[in-house]
């Protein structure tokens, strides 16, 4: 097993680890990704009975051809996943929109955090004093 510094295994979860670059919550695409295509599996499966529908009865043959034209001539409906982008270009979009907003001056001198995780000790901050 090779041994790998701090700095190399930074570089590599910047490239290796993934983040959510959709917006909505990473745990949810669990379910939503099988809603997704339930819904739309269920409406290309729907569309056809649905134009057939006006065929009850006795069939002539005009309205059936131009029922047969209209449900040829739709695009069946389609829905992809979106890949989540890599941790370094998701941290980057970070910095960029920090300093695009004003929150920072520059990409360069960025904190990591805007905030202190909660729950935990405000340490970081220089000049903080307890109590």
């Amino acid at each position: 097993m090779v041994r790998r510094t701090p700095q190399e295994k930074k570089r590599l979860s910047y490239l290796k680890d993934r983040r959510n670059w959709y917006g909505e919550n990473d745990k949810s695409s669990r379910k939503n990704i099988r809603l997704n295509k339930r819904a739309v599996n269920s409406a290309n499966r729907r569309r056809p009975s649905a134009g057939l529908a006006v065929l009850r009865g006795a069939v002539e043959p005009e309205r059936a051809t131009a029922v047969a034209e209209r449900l040829a001539g739709v695009r069946p409906q389609s829905w992809r996943k979106w890949p989540d982008a890599p941790l370094g270009r998701f941290v980057a979009n970070r910095l960029e929109r920090r300093v695009r907003l004003g929150i920072v001056a520059e990409a360069d001198t960025a904190p990591p955090l805007a905030r202190p995780p909660r729950g935990r000790p405000r340490t970081w901050d220089p000049g903080w004093q307890p109590g």
